[in-house]
């Protein structure tokens, strides 16, 4: 019988659960990332979860003759979890793969005074998520003429989970919608724990309403909300203006989207935070479908209206199932939402 003492067993254990998340961790790393065909990637994550679990029993108390076996096999998974972690960090993001249409090309500004042209703006006429009529174009806005700003919520895998866009309106009518997204590779899909580990790059699209939220609502059919948000005027440019910028930082430098850390709401925060430098974190930046929620609670939203009436009336299906591709789809999903003069 050997005796351990009480801060032995704690440091055992600690040391047993960091095996076992590492091991994890790794799995799943090789499981997203790890070239070569789908047996040859089970095999190699099957050796390096067997390791772990022989490192976690060889942690047991063990007698002294079999001491200097055991530090031998801490040293060969303290190497090979090394050279796993030195193999993640030469995984870098890149402009150069095959992509996905509906994210093959990232936006282009150029700002002159008051004048912004941007180009490879989205325009796509979708039929169903697979037949549909690709359309990049180079659109002109006057910030002297930026009206408003709207939230969007698209919910697709219940409540706690939304992508979160913003779109911009112009006084001649005109509006464009910025999302940042995950940039799919051909034949790609999303996936939340892909995200995790390096699967995707990330994209700033910005596109036309009947592309970008008519896509969601009516061809995915996703629960979709509008919220007016309450901006000044120099607010409102200040927004704008840190899309284009963070578009550009993209478009020169690629980044790995991050399901937790980098992601559509995160990016909206980030921005919020140019106007308002003290808004604080809050667990709905992480849990997407609650954003409106604290956005109206730090006097983002329109004033004048409980949160539940908000919700309420920015509920778009209906309206837009009914708008279809109309020319004023934007005016028609509308219709009803508070802070929104009438068409």
């Amino acid at each position: 019988m050997y005796h351990t003492t009480l801060a032995q067993r704690v440091m055992r254990i600690l040391v047993c659960v960091l095996v076992a998340a590492y091991t994890v961790w790794g799995a799943m790393a090789m499981w997203y990332q790890l070239p070569g065909p789908l047996p040859v990637r089970w095999v190699v994550i099957s050796a390096w979860c067997a390791l772990g679990v022989y490192i976690i029993y060889r942690s047991r108390p063990t007698r002294a003759a079999r001491v200097h076996s055991a530090r031998l096999s801490w040293l060969a998974y303290a190497a090979i979890a090394g050279a796993l972690l030195a193999w993640w960090s030469t995984l870098a993001p890149s402009h150069q793969r095959f992509w996905a249409d509906d994210v093959a090309r990232m936006l282009e500004s150029d700002v002159k005074g008051n004048m912004v042209e941007l180009r490879n703006v989205r325009n796509f006429d979708w039929r169903s998520e697979t037949d549909y009529t690709p359309r990049w174009e180079t659109r002109h806005y006057d910030l002297d003429t930026l009206a408003n700003a709207d939230l969007f919520l698209s919910y697709w895998m219940g409540p706690k989970i939304a992508h979160t866009l913003v779109s911009f309106g112009f006084d001649d009518g005109q509006r464009v919608v910025f999302s940042l997204e995950i940039r799919k590779e051909q034949q790609e899909s999303f996936s939340a724990v892909g995200g995790f580990f390096r699967q995707f790059e990330k994209v700033i699209i910005a596109a036309d309403e009947r592309d970008i939220i008519r896509v969601r609502s009516n061809i995915r059919g996703e629960d979709v909300y509008v919220y007016r948000l309450s901006l000044s005027p120099e607010q409102l440019k200040t927004l704008f203006m840190v899309y284009l910028t963070d578009a550009q930082a993209l478009l020169n430098k690629p980044k790995f989207y991050n399901s937790l850390t980098s992601n559509c709401t995160t990016i909206v925060y980030d921005v919020a935070r140019h106007v308002d430098p003290g808004l604080p974190f809050d667990y709905r930046l992480l849990l997407s479908g609650y954003f409106a929620n604290y956005a109206y609670d730090h006097g983002g939203l329109i004033g004048g209206h409980s949160f539940a009436s908000l919700r309420e009336a920015g509920r778009i299906h209906s309206r837009a199932v009914a708008a279809g591709d109309d020319d004023a789809f934007s005016a028609l999903i509308r219709r009803g939402v508070p802070g929104v003069s009438p068409a």
